[in-house]
């Protein structure tokens, strides 16, 4: 089947209809523009070619992975193994190139990174596409999977890139006059626009607009997604060649900075987040811009740790410029609003008006037999049916425990240690998995984790008399991003996973600025014998897991807190019309998730003694894994607090397992991401598209 079914001829478009088509793009260009000036201003003197030349190569790497992330989010998905792409690409070249060799063929290297690029787009183009998975899991599980991989390439930085792929990138494509970073971004708008004015590229923008009614004329919409993937790969592995001439060695972290400038970089320019317009010409302009603000606040002496901070508030800032209009959410809040506060004045609200039963009058209903309830495996089959599998792998994964290593299933160490290990991820579990079950998403999880145990660490220093106020404090941080999160999605209208990622960045950011780099402190006495003391042979962390479980299963199977929850996830629109206040619910479930976060936080300062920067990167799949094998459907609506905590059990037992092996630790980022996909895949819904 064709991409599209036919093209009628090219309409001429006035000036004022293609100016509003390409207003996020010019306004780019502007502030770009303005930039520039701000550089050359704040500089020692005018602006060189060797200045020129300079800029082009420090914001290039992005610019180029941001061109392939446009492409993604205008076919209305989202790419988070960008980065990740980036990183594989850095260390195979590093890992592979001879030192004692005379040369390099740039082409051949080049060719070589850009396929590794495709070949991972392919892989998340299968699943996405043709298998119709949610591109948020797809790409977060490969993301976590080409971690595993890269460090088992190389764990750490090294290796060797040749001089000749440096030379070639960075140099000069007529020399004196064009930088060969700005030739290499010139080529690939070119080839952009080539495909822009294809059949292909009028089906991607049919796509991103509505893939329902491109599917009605003739487009293959499975086709289309499937191969924007593989190009955006190819774009990532261009940027990891790139990135690989200008360091000349490996790093197997070398893309993780970039996921978060790439987004901001594409919101700058002016693709609209969910598909359908902009594209990567508008995306060039937002990727130097941020370059160019960071360079500017090194230049005015502000430290480096504010950049995660700018980069994260430029893309909120972005996203609610590109949502200015009349029918855009914080439009319509603000005259809701508006028209509550007029209502008000007049004494014309519900809770001013006089209150009178109006209610009719029934006649109360006859007496009819008793009905039986049914029994238990019937009323709860729906969620056995899901939750079920996780506790059946649990016990193959203990059995295989006992029969490999031993001292498993009659040795009370191991169920202790199962379950403090567990206890981190029961208590994100809850967090996340409400947040996942009102079909949303929480990115900030991480660096909430290391902010609010840094900051915990920072206050107590040791004195059991400060954990008394410290830990109030921490935990009241905790849902004050809950909050902050929450309003931004709710009253902004700004995308979960844009906004608990923009949030991920700032909090970064904050933890640097707080810690100067170096996290100072411990953890008190009385909290590191809560995660590591003895109790009558327990660890006193695990009465009190057991205590937070059963009171999950109320909070989200017996009050209405949780009822309102399922009620959003399975539609906001039927949920509303349904009385149920979606705004206040959507904000407790985010200030629920980071309450969460920042209780594990407080538990893992405990538990290491110390808190340390980065110390929640681990816990990000892994709390979106838990849930998902437990059963919970990734686009909400369907779960049990039960299920997520079988899922935890499984992955921690799997973990202790791989642990008594002689298996690298890489293979447990594999292992996550494998079983992510595996149990998406075995549980989403059939649903004919």
């Amino acid at each position: 089947m064709s991409l599209v079914s036919a093209r009628g001829p090219k309409a001429t478009v006035p000036l004022a209809r293609w100016l509003a088509h390409n207003r996020g793009a010019l306004i780019a260009a502007i502030v770009f523009a303005l930039s520039l000036g701000v550089v050359d201003w704040v500089g020692a003197g005018p602006l060189t070619y060797f200045d020129v030349s300079f800029l082009s190569s420090g914001g290039a790497t992005s610019a180029i992975a941001a061109m392939g992330q446009t492409l993604v989010v205008l076919s209305g998905g989202f790419d988070l193994s960008a980065g990740a792409v980036v990183s594989l690409v850095n260390v195979a070249l590093a890992s592979s190139m001879d030192p004692l060799a005379p040369g390099a063929n740039v082409v051949l290297w080049t060719l070589a990174g850009i396929g590794i690029g495709m070949t991972v787009g392919a892989f998340n183009g299968f699943f996405i596409a043709w298998l119709r998975m949610q591109p948020i899991v797809v790409t977060l599980s490969t993301m976590f999977i080409l971690q595993g991989v890269t460090l088992l390439v190389m764990d750490k930085p090294g290796g060797f890139v040749s001089p000749d792929l440096g030379s070639f990138y960075l140099g000069d494509a007529v020399p004196n006059l064009v930088p060969m970073p700005l030739a290499v971004i010139g080529v690939v708008l070119l080839m952009w626009l080539w495909l822009k004015g294809s059949r292909f590229g009028t089906a991607l923008y049919a796509v991103g607009s509505d893939p329902d009614s491109a599917a009605a004329v003739g487009v293959s919409v499975v086709m289309v997604r499937f191969l924007i993937y593989v190009i955006a790969g190819g774009c990532y592995g261009l940027a990891g060649v790139f990135i690989s001439a200008q360091t000349g060695s490996g790093d197997p972290l070398v893309g993780n900075p970039l996921l978060l400038s790439m987004f901001a970089a594409v919101v700058v320019g002016g693709t609209r987040l969910g598909g359908g317009q902009g594209g990567p010409t508008g995306t060039v302009f937002g990727a130097y811009i941020l370059m160019m603000v960071v360079n500017i606040l090194l230049v005015l002496n502000v430290s480096a740790y504010y950049s995660t901070i700018a980069e994260g508030t430029i893309l909120i800032l972005a996203v609610l410029a590109g949502s200015i209009s009349r029918g855009s959410v914080l439009a319509v809040k603000l005259r809701a609003a508006r028209s509550q506060f007029a209502a008000w004045r007049s004494g014309t609200l519900p809770a001013q008006l006089e209150r009178v039963d109006r209610r009719m009058r029934i006649a109360p209903p006859t007496p009819s037999r008793p009905v039986t309830a049914p029994p238990l495996h019937v009323r709860y089959a729906e969620t056995l049916r899901y939750a079920l599998p996780a506790y059946i792998c649990l016990v193959a994964i203990v059995i295989v425990t006992q029969l490999w290593l031993g001292r498993a299933i009659l040795n009370p160490g191991y169920w202790n240690s199962l379950l403090v290990l567990s206890s981190f991820l029961a208590v994100l579990a809850l967090g996340q998995g409400t947040v996942i079950l009102t079909g949303g998403l929480d990115l900030s999880v991480p660096w909430t984790i290391g902010l609010c145990g840094i900051i915990l660490a920072g206050m107590v220093n040791g004195s059991d008399v400060a954990l008394a106020y410290a830990l109030p404090t921490v935990l009241v941080m905790g849902l004050a991003i809950g909050f902050a999160n929450g309003a931004g999605i709710v009253y902004l209208g700004i995308s979960p996973i844009v906004m608990t990622l923009a949030t991920n960045g700032i909090l970064q950011g904050f933890a640097l600025l707080y810690s100067q780099g170096t996290p100072a402190g411990f953890s008190s006495p009385m909290l590191r014998w809560f995660m590591t003391g003895r109790l009558a042979g327990v660890t006193p962390v695990v009465p009190f897991m057991l205590a937070f479980v059963a009171v999950a299963v109320l909070v989200l199977g017996r009050t209405p807190f949780g009822r309102r929850v399922y009620g959003v996830g399975n539609g906001v629109r039927a949920a509303q019309l349904s009385g149920i206040r979606v705004e206040r619910t959507l904000i407790l479930v985010y200030m629920l998730s980071s309450l969460c976060a920042a209780v594990v936080g407080v538990m893992l300062t405990g538990f290491s003694g110390q808190a340390s920067l980065g110390m929640g990167d681990d816990y990000l799949l892994p709390s979106i894994a838990v849930v998902v094998v437990g059963g919970t459907l990734i686009t909400g609506g369907r779960g049990h607090y039960l299920g997520m905590l079988g899922g935890v059990l499984l992955l921690t037992a799997l973990q202790m397992l791989l642990a008594g092996t002689t298996l690298p630790y890489a293979t447990r980022a594999i292992l996550y991401g494998l079983v992510v996909l595996a149990a998406v895949m075995a549980l989403r819904e059939r649903r004919v598209q």
